[in-house]
């Protein structure tokens, strides 16, 4: 029966209801299966996996495999196989072809008749042979296998020639498998995350499964950063620069929201733009893309020298890689601007060496 149960009838329990009952608690990957892996630790606590460590010895081609524990699942029905090595055991790697390099896959194996019709019963450290090619490739893990080891053997080795390389032979690939909640230790591991919530340290950055991606968790404190931003027009002519312009613009990125500082003050070889018009509207770029345009986004502070020749400009995105400036109202002691509308060359008035631009903004990043 579908229904499995463990521990609550004195006979009928069978070694599927045991292994789908008493390791539902490992890291999930469906309802009913878990993560295979070696458990991870070591005894002096230095290593994120001992469990199944391999070396090789000098001058030879056998390995010795170290104790250690591991689960293999099987299919959904089969349950999960919980494997201890208790004592070193020795494996012997072929020797190389005449020609071409081979790689091997040293695997941790279970057998199980009755679902593979193999006659055995039995977990087994096994050495799936590759073949020499000009250019090998790993052998494919067999079913009801966690991967141990990629083992490179080159042309012409043997325990008469020197055996092999261990120092660059080994290419380790065990993953770990830790219990529901626990911190699962990670190198080079791809795999997604078993659900929302789940942590994993990766090569020691402590990273959460948000559902659809690993991130760094906490996320990276954000900081300050400096940026010059480019200065154009969107007409595309009269193009402006700034020369000798004092320009500090700096902004921080929280997540997908965007704040920025913007502060000019125009030098005396600041480029306003040749032959001007007051169609060719100042545009300057943003430092991180938005997720869209958008109609005011934050206001500058336009100022010409004087305290009482100052405007007020809605800042807004035309695109999502620029922002420009429109006035819409006078200065401060009521007199009429020249211009109204988008900043340029001649809004709100003649721009000169002196006058400024302060602004602050935010808006929303693509990401």
């Amino acid at each position: 029966m579908p229904l499995h149960f463990g521990w609550l009838s004195p006979d009928g329990q069978t070694r599927a209801d045991t292994r789908l009952t008493a390791l539902g608690a490992l890291t999930p990957t469906s309802p009913v299966a878990t993560r295979s892996g070696i458990l991870p630790g070591s005894g002096d606590g230095q290593w994120r996996i001992s469990g199944f460590t391999a070396a090789g010895s000098p001058g030879s081609m056998t390995a010795t495999v170290y104790p250690g524990r591991a689960i293999v699942q099987g299919t959904d029905v089969q349950g999960a196989y919980p494997i201890a090595l208790s004592d070193p055991v020795t494996v012997t790697f072929a020797d190389g072809d005449a020609q071409y390099d081979r790689i091997d896959l040293l695997v941790l194996r279970v057998y199980d008749d009755a679902y593979d019709g193999s006659g055995r019963t039995e977990a087994a450290l096994e050495i799936i042979q590759g073949t020499p090619a000009a250019t090998p490739v790993v052998p494919v893990t067999p079913a009801l296998a966690t991967p141990l080891y990629e083992v490179r053997v080159p042309s012409g080795a043997g325990a008469g020639s020197g055996g092999l390389d261990w120092d660059s032979a080994l290419t380790g690939r065990r993953t770990a498998t830790v219990a529901v909640g626990g911190i699962l230790p990670v190198t080079t591991d791809t795999s997604n995350g078993a659900y929302p919530g789940q942590y994993r340290d990766f090569n020691g950055t402590l990273q959460r499964w948000n559902g659809t991606a690993w991130k760094d968790y906490p996320a990276p404190t954000p900081t300050w950063q400096s940026w010059t931003p480019a200065w154009t027009t969107g007409s595309g002519t009269a193009t402006p620069s700034y020369g000798n312009a004092t320009v500090n613009c700096r902004y921080v990125k929280f997540g997908t929201t965007v704040h920025l500082n913007l502060s000019i003050a125009f030098g005396s070889t600041t480029n306003f733009g040749s032959a001007p018009t007051t169609g060719d509207n100042w545009r300057f770029s943003l430092p991180v893309a938005a997720a869209a345009t958008h109609g005011v986004v934050g206001f500058a502070d336009l100022g010409a020298g004087a305290n009482e020749v100052r405007s007020v400009a809605r800042m807004f995105l035309p695109t999502t890689t620029t922002f420009e400036m429109q006035v819409s109202a006078g200065r401060p002691n009521a007199t009429p601007m020249a211009n109204y509308g988008s900043v340029d060359t001649l809004t709100p008035w003649t721009w000169a060496s002196g006058h400024t631009i302060r602004a602050t903004a935010t808006y929303e990043a693509t990401a």
